[in-house]
Protein backbone atom coordinates (compact mmCIF):
# COMPACT_ATOMS: atom_id res chain seq x y z
CA UNK A 1 0.00 0.00 0.00
CA UNK A 2 1.17 3.42 -1.19
CA UNK A 3 2.58 5.72 1.82
CA UNK A 4 1.12 9.07 2.88
CA UNK A 5 4.05 11.15 1.11
CA UNK A 6 2.76 12.80 -2.19
CA UNK A 7 2.65 16.42 -2.19
CA UNK A 8 0.40 18.53 -4.03
CA UNK A 9 0.18 22.22 -4.64
CA UNK A 10 -2.22 22.76 -1.95
CA UNK A 11 0.54 21.45 0.24
CA UNK A 12 -1.61 18.44 1.69
CA UNK A 13 0.46 15.33 2.13
CA UNK A 14 -1.99 12.59 0.40
CA UNK A 15 -1.16 8.88 -0.13
CA UNK A 16 -0.83 8.07 -4.39
CA UNK A 17 1.46 5.63 -5.62
CA UNK A 18 2.36 8.16 -8.19
CA UNK A 19 6.11 9.13 -8.75
CA UNK A 20 7.34 12.05 -8.42
CA UNK A 21 10.59 13.95 -9.68
CA UNK A 22 11.89 15.84 -6.46
CA UNK A 23 12.25 14.58 -2.99
CA UNK A 24 11.12 17.36 -0.10
CA UNK A 25 11.08 17.63 3.71
CA UNK A 26 9.52 19.42 6.32
CA UNK A 27 10.65 16.89 9.46
CA UNK A 28 9.74 13.94 11.39
CA UNK A 29 5.87 14.14 10.52
CA UNK A 30 5.59 10.35 10.73
CA UNK A 31 5.23 7.98 13.76
CA UNK A 32 7.21 4.22 14.21
CA UNK A 33 4.20 2.82 11.69
CA UNK A 34 4.55 5.01 9.16
CA UNK A 35 1.84 6.91 9.60
CA UNK A 36 1.51 11.12 9.05
CA UNK A 37 0.69 12.34 12.46
CA UNK A 38 1.58 16.14 11.61
CA UNK A 39 2.00 17.82 8.52
CA UNK A 40 4.92 19.87 9.25
CA UNK A 41 7.02 20.12 12.00
CA UNK A 42 9.63 22.67 10.91
CA UNK A 43 9.59 26.04 8.53
CA UNK A 44 12.36 24.61 6.26
CA UNK A 45 10.12 23.39 4.03
CA UNK A 46 12.74 21.88 0.71
CA UNK A 47 13.14 20.78 -1.99
CA UNK A 48 15.93 17.62 -2.55
CA UNK A 49 17.08 15.41 -5.35
CA UNK A 50 15.51 11.61 -5.08
CA UNK A 51 19.17 10.78 -5.63
CA UNK A 52 22.22 12.47 -3.80
CA UNK A 53 25.25 10.84 -3.77
CA UNK A 54 24.31 7.70 -3.50
CA UNK A 55 22.17 7.69 -0.57
CA UNK A 56 19.65 4.88 0.37
CA UNK A 57 17.11 5.46 2.74
CA UNK A 58 14.27 3.76 3.80
CA UNK A 59 11.15 5.60 3.50
CA UNK A 60 9.74 6.91 6.99
CA UNK A 61 12.50 5.34 9.06
CA UNK A 62 12.61 5.13 12.66
CA UNK A 63 14.51 8.26 13.69
CA UNK A 64 14.61 9.84 10.01
CA UNK A 65 12.81 12.81 8.48
CA UNK A 66 9.82 12.04 6.13
CA UNK A 67 10.34 12.05 2.96
CA UNK A 68 7.52 14.04 0.68
CA UNK A 69 7.35 13.92 -3.22
CA UNK A 70 6.68 16.20 -5.82
CA UNK A 71 5.60 15.79 -9.29
CA UNK A 72 7.79 18.60 -9.84
CA UNK A 73 9.54 21.52 -9.28
CA UNK A 74 6.11 23.87 -9.71
CA UNK A 75 4.13 22.17 -7.77
CA UNK A 76 7.20 22.09 -4.85
CA UNK A 77 6.90 25.60 -5.59
CA UNK A 78 2.85 26.04 -4.97
CA UNK A 79 3.08 24.02 -1.30
CA UNK A 80 5.38 26.02 -0.58
CA UNK A 81 8.92 24.55 -0.79
CA UNK A 82 12.30 25.99 -1.84
CA UNK A 83 15.09 24.34 -3.12
CA UNK A 84 17.47 22.43 -0.28
CA UNK A 85 21.00 24.72 0.09
CA UNK A 86 22.66 21.05 0.14
CA UNK A 87 21.94 18.51 -2.12
CA UNK A 88 20.84 21.53 -4.80
CA UNK A 89 22.88 24.17 -4.03
CA UNK A 90 23.03 25.55 -7.32
CA UNK A 91 19.75 25.69 -7.60
CA UNK A 92 18.92 26.85 -4.17
CA UNK A 93 21.62 30.05 -5.33
CA UNK A 94 19.76 30.80 -8.04
CA UNK A 95 16.54 31.12 -6.44
CA UNK A 96 17.94 32.74 -3.52
CA UNK A 97 19.24 35.59 -6.09
CA UNK A 98 16.15 35.61 -8.05
CA UNK A 99 14.08 35.78 -4.61
CA UNK A 100 16.26 38.71 -3.67
CA UNK A 101 16.01 40.50 -6.92
CA UNK A 102 11.99 39.73 -7.31
CA UNK A 103 11.39 41.18 -3.59
CA UNK A 104 13.60 43.70 -3.78
CA UNK A 105 15.59 42.49 -0.42
CA UNK A 106 17.14 45.02 0.92
CA UNK A 107 19.62 43.42 3.60
CA UNK A 108 23.46 44.29 3.64
CA UNK A 109 24.22 40.78 2.57
CA UNK A 110 22.75 37.60 0.76
CA UNK A 111 19.39 36.72 2.32
CA UNK A 112 19.72 33.57 4.25
CA UNK A 113 17.94 30.03 4.09
CA UNK A 114 16.09 31.00 7.36
CA UNK A 115 15.19 34.18 6.35
CA UNK A 116 13.28 32.90 3.09
CA UNK A 117 11.97 30.27 5.59
CA UNK A 118 9.99 33.07 7.62
CA UNK A 119 8.68 34.64 4.80
CA UNK A 120 7.46 31.44 3.37
CA UNK A 121 5.86 30.40 6.75
CA UNK A 122 3.97 33.13 6.48
CA UNK A 123 2.67 32.79 3.36
CA UNK A 124 1.76 29.10 3.04
CA UNK A 125 0.09 28.18 5.79
CA UNK A 126 -2.11 29.86 9.00
CA UNK A 127 -4.06 27.27 11.39
CA UNK A 128 -3.30 24.52 9.40
CA UNK A 129 -4.85 25.71 6.17
CA UNK A 130 -3.47 26.70 2.85
CA UNK A 131 -2.94 30.36 2.36
CA UNK A 132 -3.97 31.42 -1.20
CA UNK A 133 -4.20 35.03 -2.40
CA UNK A 134 -5.93 36.60 -5.42
CA UNK A 135 -3.92 37.47 -8.28
CA UNK A 136 -4.69 38.47 -11.70
CA UNK A 137 -4.95 35.16 -14.03
CA UNK A 138 -3.40 37.52 -17.25
CA UNK A 139 -0.65 38.34 -14.75
CA UNK A 140 0.92 35.10 -13.45
CA UNK A 141 4.02 34.29 -14.50
CA UNK A 142 4.94 30.82 -16.34
CA UNK A 143 5.16 27.97 -13.63
CA UNK A 144 2.72 30.00 -11.33
CA UNK A 145 -0.23 27.69 -9.68
CA UNK A 146 -3.59 28.44 -8.91
CA UNK A 147 -7.05 26.78 -7.57
CA UNK A 148 -10.21 26.93 -9.11
CA UNK A 149 -13.25 24.97 -9.10
CA UNK A 150 -11.46 22.47 -6.52
CA UNK A 151 -8.60 21.78 -8.96
CA UNK A 152 -5.24 23.08 -9.13
CA UNK A 153 -3.32 24.51 -12.27
CA UNK A 154 -0.43 25.78 -13.16
CA UNK A 155 0.27 28.42 -15.99
CA UNK A 156 3.15 27.14 -19.02
CA UNK A 157 4.46 28.93 -21.55
CA UNK A 158 0.77 31.15 -22.04
CA UNK A 159 -0.76 27.56 -21.30
CA UNK A 160 -3.10 26.87 -18.78
CA UNK A 161 -2.93 23.16 -17.50
CA UNK A 162 -5.03 20.93 -14.86
CA UNK A 163 -2.58 19.48 -12.76
CA UNK A 164 -2.86 15.65 -11.50
CA UNK A 165 -0.44 13.06 -9.38
CA UNK A 166 0.54 11.74 -12.58
CA UNK A 167 1.30 14.75 -14.77
CA UNK A 168 -1.05 17.79 -16.48
CA UNK A 169 -3.69 18.00 -19.04
CA UNK A 170 -4.63 20.95 -21.51
CA UNK A 171 -7.06 22.98 -19.91
CA UNK A 172 -9.10 26.29 -21.49
CA UNK A 173 -8.44 30.06 -20.46
CA UNK A 174 -12.14 30.97 -21.24
CA UNK A 175 -13.42 28.92 -18.26
CA UNK A 176 -11.59 30.73 -15.81
CA UNK A 177 -12.12 34.30 -14.19
CA UNK A 178 -9.60 37.23 -14.49
CA UNK A 179 -9.09 37.18 -10.60
CA UNK A 180 -8.10 33.24 -9.57
CA UNK A 181 -7.10 32.02 -6.00
CA UNK A 182 -3.30 31.95 -6.12
CA UNK A 183 -1.38 28.48 -4.45
CA UNK A 184 2.01 29.69 -5.21
CA UNK A 185 3.28 31.67 -2.46
CA UNK A 186 3.63 35.99 -3.40
CA UNK A 187 6.98 35.92 -2.70
CA UNK A 188 8.01 32.72 -5.26
CA UNK A 189 5.48 33.88 -7.89
CA UNK A 190 7.57 37.37 -7.91
CA UNK A 191 10.96 34.87 -7.78
CA UNK A 192 8.88 33.22 -11.20
CA UNK A 193 7.83 37.18 -12.46
CA UNK A 194 12.42 37.50 -12.71
CA UNK A 195 12.65 34.93 -15.06
CA UNK A 196 13.15 31.99 -13.10
CA UNK A 197 11.94 29.03 -14.74
CA UNK A 198 10.50 26.62 -12.89
CA UNK A 199 11.42 22.35 -13.69
CA UNK A 200 8.04 20.71 -15.24
CA UNK A 201 7.01 17.25 -15.37
CA UNK A 202 8.22 16.74 -18.72
CA UNK A 203 4.49 15.82 -20.14
CA UNK A 204 3.96 19.69 -19.57
CA UNK A 205 5.85 21.27 -22.11
CA UNK A 206 5.11 18.59 -24.88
Amino acid sequence: MPLQNRVSPCGLIETNDARGMLMGNRGVLHNIHKELKRQYKTKAWIICLLDFEGRKRDLMSANGYTELFFLDEVTAFAAGHRPCAQCRRSRYNEFRTAWMDGNLWEGGSAIRAPEIDEVLHGERIEAEKKLTWSGRLSDLPHGAMFEFDHKSFAVCEGKILEWGFNGYSPSDWERFPANVDVLTPRSVVNVLATGFRPEFHAGAMS
